[in-house]
């Protein structure tokens, strides 16, 4: 059978009714994610008044991501057992109401924990939903098409929320700044979540799974379902190994993201240029989402050509030198054009590896298991990313330039590198012996 060509991939998955609809709440909710996740920017992290040291940077990131962390693998379990599209539909809807008591701490101008604890509430939602549109897309798309799915769908989430931060930013300054700009944007974002529950609701109700009918849960079976997806991934060692590399990418890119907020903020700008370091940090993840579509554009056709172990073994490597390098070279002499290429180059990597992480465990994992899976999958993916930023924001001077750390993180990408293949070698020999 001749390899369908990229483009014709791309036609086929697109053909789809039942796709554009869970793509187009993808695009939806993310975008209102990055409009959110800029206000919060604005008024927490690059507020003159509010200029916060380390402890403050990792707390920040730590309370938007690891409690849900750890009752993440419970949603999990849920997403096996409810209908998919219902979920999208509510807790988009959900996510909304929770951003009303969001915008009115910020009009009170109160960046505690109170703030803190609805913003949590929020993102929960969000990353919940996330695991559920992961979880829902072999039913929208499958054989061959599931690998440009995965490239064209989270790709696009990504780039969608960097496109949404770059708006809120530019939303902020046109309506006058301060904390009313921040109110206004949070407001667009409310209405994006909308948006995408009334998307959702155009789904067949039985559009996204799962496959199986099951009673309804109990706490005890919630335990003994999430000790089920653990022992799944446990026992698909291809599932297992790619989960290594998810590991060691998104630790490095906490570095990346910690590291880029100190250099924009105390290297290349000073403390009382608040709003030209977060334009600054913008066009740094503006880089990384560019490197993150290169990724997804190239990756269906790199591992049909040469194999998932392989290519993610070069994007790996290539991370290491190029990404980590770059941000290297910006510590030692500090550059916004060359933090912006490292970020690109690290983008392109990360993307790279997830879309053939989600290829593999939707491969290796049942459709009744593949919630919970994927919800753990979440979970690591978050603690590994608050662990890198924890790391730089303690451990690299405020200056961002933590020459050390960025040399360490270039080495951990180049060993995942050998590891991987190694692994994948070693499993097609026994295939094949």
């Amino acid at each position: 059978m001749a390899e369908q060509r990229p483009v014709g991939a791309l036609r086929s998955v697109l053909a789809s009714h039942n796709f554009r609809r869970l793509y187009s709440t993808r695009l939806a909710g993310q975008f209102g994610d990055g409009l959110l996740q800029s206000a919060l920017a604005t008024f927490v992290l690059f507020s003159p008044e509010r200029q916060p040291d380390a402890v403050r940077v990792a707390a920040v990131f730590a309370i938007l991501l690891l409690p849900y962390s750890i009752i993440g693998p419970f949603a999990g379990v849920f997403l096996d057992r409810w209908r998919r599209r219902d979920v999208l539909v509510r807790a988009n809807l959900l996510k909304a109401l929770l951003t009303i008591p969001v915008i009115v701490v910020v009009g009170a101008g109160q960046a505690d924990l109170i703030l803190g604890f609805f913003v949590l509430l929020v993102l929960a939602v969000g990353r919940f939903i996330l695991a559920g549109l992961s979880a829902s897309l072999p039913h929208v798309v499958s054989g061959r098409e599931l690998i440009t799915g995965n490239a064209l769908a989270p790709t696009s989430g990504t780039i969608a929320v960097g496109v949404g931060a770059v708006l809120g930013v530019a939303l902020r300054a046109f309506v006058g700044g301060g904390d009313s700009g921040s109110q206004v944007v949070l407001i667009s974002a409310l209405v994006s979540y909308i948006v995408a529950s009334v998307i959702a609701a155009r789904l067949a109700v039985n559009a996204l799974g799962p496959d199986r009918d099951t009673p309804v849960d109990t706490f005890a079976r919630v335990a003994h379902g999430l000790v089920l997806g653990a022992r799944t991934l446990r026992d698909r060692v291809p599932a297992r190994d790619i989960m290594v590399t998810i590991i060691a990418n998104r630790f490095v890119f906490g570095v990346l993201t910690a590291g880029a907020l100190l250099l924009v903020r105390d290297s290349l700008n000073t403390t009382a240029q608040a709003d030209a370091a977060l334009g600054d940090f913008a066009l740094v993840t503006a880089g990384a989402a560019v490197g993150a579509f290169l990724g997804a554009v190239v990756t269906p056709t790199m591992t049909r050509r040469i194999g998932i172990g392989r290519w993610v073994a070069i994007v790996l490597i290539q991370g290491g030198v190029v990404g980590f390098g770059l941000l290297t070279a910006t510590a030692l002499e500090p550059s916004l054009i060359t933090l912006i290429a490292g970020a690109t180059s690290i983008g392109f990597t990360g993307q790279s590896v997830k879309v053939c992480a989600d290829t593999v465990l939707q491969r290796e994992i049942p459709d009744d298991r593949l919630g919970r899976v994927f919800a753990l999958f979440d979970m690591i993916v978050n603690v590994s990313l608050v662990a890198g930023i924890t790391l730089t924001a303690f451990a690299s001077p405020a200056s961002g330039r933590f020459t050390w750390g960025y040399a360490l993180c270039a080495i951990l990408l180049i060993v995942t590198a050998a590891w991987y293949v190694g692994r994948t070698r070693r499993r097609n020999d026994a295939a094949t012996g």
